[in-house]
C-alpha cells in the first residue's frame, strides 16, 4: 500500500479495450497521486506454474485489462494530460510467450512457447534465461491511456493517439507522459506491466509481470497536444550498454521487412552461438534486443538494425 497515495485502484477495478461510456472507478482533482494495481496482459491467466499447454488456451478477451478508469476533474478535450510516473512495485513473476499467430516473425515460428521468469522484485538484479543468460530489468508500463472521443467499445491491442498499447520501454519511473484528451474527465487506465521489454517487442510478449505502480495525475490546459509525447530523467539504456552489442540488419525498400530481416539474422546468430532453440532465441531477443531505424533517406533503400546487448551473456 502506497502511503503517500491519495487513492489506490485496486486490480478487480479493471476493463477491457477503450470506451468513454465506461464508469469511473474514481473521480480524482488534478495533482493526485493514485496506486494501480495491475494485472500482467494474459489477465492472470499464466502463473509460475504453466505450461505451453497454457498458451493453447488463453482466453483473447481477457488480454491486456488495464486498471480505471480514473476521471480527471476539469479535463476537457483539448488539454493534456500530464502523467509522472512515480515508481513500481514489481511482483517478481513474470512470462514470455510465442503466440502462434502473433508477432513480427509469425510466418516462422507457428507452434506456441512459454519462458516463465522468476525474479527478485526488491533488487531487480537480471532475470535468469536458460543456464547462462541475464537480461536486465527495466519495469513499466505497456498499455497506458486515456478513452478516445469515438463512442462505443474499442480494442485495446493497437495504439491510439491518446496512448494505450504504446509498449514503449522508456515510459518507466520517473518519466512524464503527456496524452492528449479527447473527452470530459480524460478517463485515464493503465496496465500490461512488464518487468523487461526490448524497443519492438518482437515476438508480441515482453516479461509480461503483474505489479503495482505509482502514478501522479495533473492537466495541462489547452494544450492541442495531437499524439503523446514524454520526456525521461535521463539516459534511457544503460541497464543495457554496459557490455556494447550485437547488431544485425535488414537493408531494402520496405521497413516491415528490413525489421523482420534483423530480428530472423539475430534470432539465427543467437541459436547457433549458444546451442538455443530459435524460438527461445526469438522471445530472449523480444525482451531484450532493440529494433533501430538507421537510414530512412537514401531511397529506394533503407536500413533497419537489431541491436542485441551483450550484456546478456557476458
Amino acid at each position: 500500500m502506497c502511503t503517500n497515495c491519495d487513492y489506490t485502484i485496486h486490480r478487480h477495478q479493471h476493463h477491457f479495450g477503450w470506451d468513454n461510456a465506461f464508469e469511473p472507478a474514481a473521480r480524482v482533482a488534478p495533482g493526485s497521486t493514485i496506486e494501480f494495481e495491475c494485472l500482467d496482459s494474459s489477465g492472470g491467466q499464466f502463473s509460475p506454474e504453466s505450461t505451453v499447454e497454457d498458451v493453447k488456451t488463453v482466453d483473447f478477451g481477457k488480454i491486456n485489462p488495464v486498471t480505471g478508469p480514473i476521471f480527471v476533474e476539469g479535463a476537457e478535450p483539448g488539454d493534456a494530460l500530464k502523467i509522472t510516473i512515480e515508481s513500481f512495485k514489481p511482483s517478481g513473476f513474470g512470462w514470455t510467450a510465442n503466440i502462434p499467430g502473433f508477432g513480427l516473425l509469425a510466418d516462422d515460428f507457428k507452434e506456441p512457447a512459454l519462458t516463465i521468469w522468476k525474479y527478485d522484485p526488491d533488487t531487480l538484479e537480471p532475470a535468469l534465461f536458460g543456464k547462462n543468460g541475464r537480461v536486465p530489468l527495466k519495469p513499466f508500463a505497456g498499455t497506458i491511456g486515456c478513452a478516445p472521443a469515438e463512442p462505443g467499445h474499442h480494442s485495446v491491442v493497437p495504439p491510439r493517439r491518446v496512448g494505450g498499447n504504446l509498449d514503449i520501454r522508456d515510459l518507466s519511473a520517473g518519466t512524464v507522459l503527456y496524452l492528449p484528451v479527447e473527452v470530459a474527465g480524460a478517463l485515464f487506465s493503465v496496465g500490461d506491466t512488464h518487468a523487461a521489454q526490448g524497443d519492438g517487442e518482437v515476438c508480441g510478449t515482453a516479461i509480461e509481470s503483474p505489479m503495482n505502480t505509482v502514478m501522479t495525475l495533473d492537466l495541462v490546459k489547452d494544450a492541442r497536444l495531437k499524439m503523446p509525447r514524454f520526456t525521461t530523467p535521463g539516459p534511457v539504456t544503460r541497464h543495457l550498454d554496459a557490455k556494447g552489442y550485437e547488431v544485425t540488419t535488414g537493408v531494402g525498400p520496405d521497413l516491415m521487412e528490413g525489421a523482420k530481416a534483423a530480428v530472423s539474422q539475430m534470432v539465427d546468430l543467437l541459436a547457433g552461438r549458444y546451442q538455443m532453440d530459435p524460438v527461445d532465441a526469438y522471445m530472449l531477443v523480444s525482451t531484450c534486443g532493440d529494433l533501430r531505424i538507421s537510414e530512412i533517406v537514401d531511397m529506394p533503400n533503407w536500413v533497419v538494425s537489431f541491436y542485441f546487448p551483450r550484456c546478456v551473456f557476458e
